[in-house]
């Protein structure tokens, strides 16, 4: 097959190369020349992604994958188009921000020709493949769905650095707007994607018909509102924790020793593409979900939470230096969507602090670019709050942070022996240390 690939980023490029790899030709859409120049030399334009380089290496030498800034060239005579263009929130209204998906939508419409299978692989609020794509394409091409053209939703299921493992892993989600578009979908991810045995699944692994898009729609952002929202109950058990002086953290080890419960893992922030974003969707279209509202805003308030703890111990911040340890949403990741070191830089600055941030994947001139004053371990600070659990800070002491007075750890990172004499705090645990 001829396979079009839009938006070549940390989902998009693993797809381009997974389809590749399964024998077909593969043209990838970018907007960023740069991130098209750096595919076409065989390279991978981002770090972290396990067997991204080696693959490129290997395929575009080859001739198996290609990309470019211009649809005409890679939309015309495909086969298949997927797209994984990002879908953004409005931090204030929570609403959607289509812009750079209706001009990826529009730009595609213009060159499509018929006999094209269309999947959308990002994250939709529900009825969008139906009532936003269909006729935004069909208006622009000229072309009908279910006899021109076919226009399922598949959402994306993997998690950057892992995506190829991801893509074995987890069953492939169709839902279609006709019988005949869904079984292209399942015709078409069945050769190109293969699975791992999952005798734990309540049938076969491998791609799932939904039955409808809205059902593909909701199924995704079902399963990443599930996580937002039980984090944000162990969140508020462990704000109770800390009034009460209970570590919480026995307490869920506790609940999750038997099998009906599942309680997550409390922390200073809730980060990255999909989390705290999700849920927002989900709420664009069924705003009287109360539980997954006030999950959300209570997770969005636990960076000033731990603000306040540190306050609390210290008294004033004013004039104090305090560093963030991590800027990242997650240890191991270079990548701040939706981090929570924006906020808790934000409520430092408020409490009249001298900021400094910290993060072993950034350079200070990438730090800086970010509008923060770099730190470097061994520089006196008078506070500390883990934001990211990068190993880095599995290892650290009071003596890489000279004169620091409290260390809050708001990931459970750094090792309670190594703080012997120093206050060490966590989150749902008032005598941590």
């Amino acid at each position: 097959m001829r396979i079009a690939v839009v938006a070549l980023g940390k989902i998009g490029l693993p797809l381009a190369v997974q389809f590749a790899d399964a024998g077909h030709e593969v043209i990838g859409v970018d907007v960023n020349p740069s991130t098209v120049e750096t595919v076409n030399a065989g390279k991978e334009p981002f770090p972290g992604e396990a067997h991204l380089a080696e693959k490129l290496a290997e395929l575009v030498p080859a001739g198996k994958l290609q990309a470019t800034t211009d649809y005409a060239k890679a939309v015309p005579g495909a086969d298949a188009i997927v797209l994984v263009v990002p879908l953004f929130v409005n931090d204030e209204t929570w609403e959607p921000d289509f812009a750079w998906m209706d001009a990826a939508t529009k730009s595609l419409a213009e060159h499509l020709t018929p006999g094209t299978l269309i999947s959308y692989e990002t994250t939709l609020p529900v009825g969008t493949t139906r009532n936003r794509w269909k006729p935004m394409i069909e208006e622009i091409s000229g072309l009908t769905e279910g006899k021109d053209f076919h226009l399922v939703f598949s959402p994306e299921r993997v998690l950057t650095g892992r995506v190829f493992q991801d893509l074995r892993r987890y069953p492939k989600l169709v839902g279609g707007l006709s019988e005949a578009g869904t079984k292209a979908a399942i015709d078409f991810y069945e050769s190109v994607l293969s699975f791992d045995e999952r005798p734990d699944l309540p049938r076969e692994n491998g791609v799932w018909d939904m039955g409808s898009a809205e059902a593909a729609e909701m199924a995704k952002l079902a399963e990443t509102t599930y996580r937002d929202v039980n984090i944000g109950l162990a969140n508020q058990f462990a704000v109770y924790a800390d009034k009460e002086g209970i570590d919480v953290q026995r307490v869920i080890d506790a609940c999750n020793s038997q099998p009906y419960s599942h309680i997550h893992r409390p922390g200073i922030a809730v980060g990255g593409h999909c989390i705290p974003v999700y849920p927002r969707l989900y709420l664009s279209t069924d705003p009287d979900a109360s539980v997954v509202r006030t999950a959300r805003t209570f997770n969005a308030s636990m960076p000033s939470y731990v603000v306040g703890r540190v306050t609390e111990l210290l008294g004033s911040l004013a004039g104090m230096k305090v560093v963030v340890l991590g800027a990242s949403y997650r240890g191991g990741v270079k990548e701040t969507a939706f981090s929570g070191v924006f906020a808790t830089v934000d409520e430092l600055r408020k409490a009249g602090a001298q900021v400094l941030v910290h993060d072993p994947m950034y350079t200070d001139e990438e730090l800086a670019k970010f509008g923060w004053d770099a730190y470097h371990l061994g520089e006196p600070v008078d506070a500390a709050i883990v934001q990211a659990d990068h190993a880095e800070y599995r290892t650290i002491t009071p003596a890489d942070l000279p004169g620091v007075k409290v260390l809050l750890d708001g990931r459970r990172v750094t090792n309670p022996n190594l703080w012997t004499g120093t206050p060490r705090l966590v989150i749902g645990d008032v005598a941590a240390n």
